[in-house]
């Protein structure tokens, strides 16, 4: 089996998920795969010395970057200590960084490569706090704020903390296999991978709650009824309110309009049953509001890149049941 060389690199006020989390996969890969030198895992700073994480920790690093090899992978966490990082770490990325066959980051990492001119001319994320920010300072970067993580070439950028678990099981499965990654998955009760293009927030939390108690009953009769009536008019009489009235009140205090809401909490449910259930497209479409799969279908190849079918295919968990609907499972 082909070792990768996987290479963390530390700094003072790192976030300790970026780090640990996708060490968690790259390790469990290994150990999934039968071959604990699948991956070779190595941690570095600029001087060798420990750092402190943004939360208090104290991580011990294996070795001085300047005495790295090139890796396979190098990956760059993120935290507070990117916001105003040591110019020597920038010159050591962008001197090093493009020698590695793998280049990632996690959350505000992207903002390291980019200061290094790494992500000039790419499609790339970040936390979806710093999105706006990394357009601004770095316009040469194809800044997408939605995606929780993106591939462009040989490099990979995701978005906040636990987005790096779900890149980095993207990559053990690309490197190892789905069923490996899948299993990975599982024994970090993760449940399953999230596809790159998700959104960084389900719909209700990417949408403010409303301040009107009419309008956040509505936002919850939304949630909890995706296959009903959901038009303006239908949304409008729940709330007592005229639909252009309701339509303006809605998007002024939520933030979206009222159909990209109906939008984003049936693809959400229509996910969840296609991850957890063994419903047929066709009766999930029915209960999801969408009325023909072919409707189905379109919406989840305009917001997803993949067809129902292709979906359930590669992010159904190995052990979903084959007939009737699986019982409730934790997530991380």
């Amino acid at each position: 089996m082909t070792q990768r060389s996987v290479l963390v690199v530390l700094f003072d006020e790192v976030q300790s998920l970026d780090v640990t989390g996708p060490v968690e996969v790259f390790a469990g890969a290994a150990v999934q795969a039968g071959d604990p030198g699948a991956y070779r895992i190595r941690t570095a700073s600029l001087d060798g010395a420990p750092v402190r994480t943004s939360s208090g920790l104290t991580l011990v690093p294996d070795a001085a970057l300047a005495g790295e090899p090139a890796p396979h992978t190098l990956l760059v966490p993120g935290g507070r200590g990117t916001r105003a990082p040591d110019p020597r770490l920038t010159d050591w990325l962008r001197e090093n960084a493009p020698r590695a066959e793998r280049l990632v980051s996690v959350c505000t990492g992207a903002l390291l490569l980019a200061g290094a001119g790494l992500l000039d001319g790419r499609r790339a994320t970040t936390h979806w706090a710093l999105t706006d920010h990394m357009a601004r300072s770095h316009p040469a970067v194809e800044v997408d704020p939605d995606p929780i993580y993106i591939r462009d070439g040989n490099v990979a950028t995701s978005a906040g903390v636990t987005a790096g678990i779900d890149l980095a099981l993207a990559l053990v499965e690309e490197d190892l296999g789905r069923d490996t990654a899948l299993t990975v998955a599982r024994h970090l009760v993760v449940f399953l991978r999230r596809p790159g293009n998700q959104a960084q927030f389900s719909a209700q939390l990417a949408a403010q709650t409303a301040r009107r108690e009419p309008l956040r009953e509505v936002q919850q009769w939304i949630t909890e009824n995706p296959g009903a009536d959901l038009s303006v008019e239908a949304l409008a009489g729940r709330a007592r309110l005229s639909p252009r009235h309701f339509a303006r009140a809605f998007r002024s205090e939520t933030g979206t309009t009222p159909g990209r809401y109906v939008e984003r909490v049936r693809l959400e449910h229509a996910r969840r049953l296609l991850e957890d259930s063994a419903d047929g497209v066709e009766e999930i479409s029915r209960t999801c509001g969408y009325g023909t799969p072919e409707a189905m279908r379109r919406a989840f190849v305009k917001s997803l890149g993949a067809a129902p079918a292709e979906y359930r295919r590669r992010f159904r968990p190995l052990d979903a049941p084959q007939g009737g609907r699986r019982a409730p499972a934790g997530h991380s």
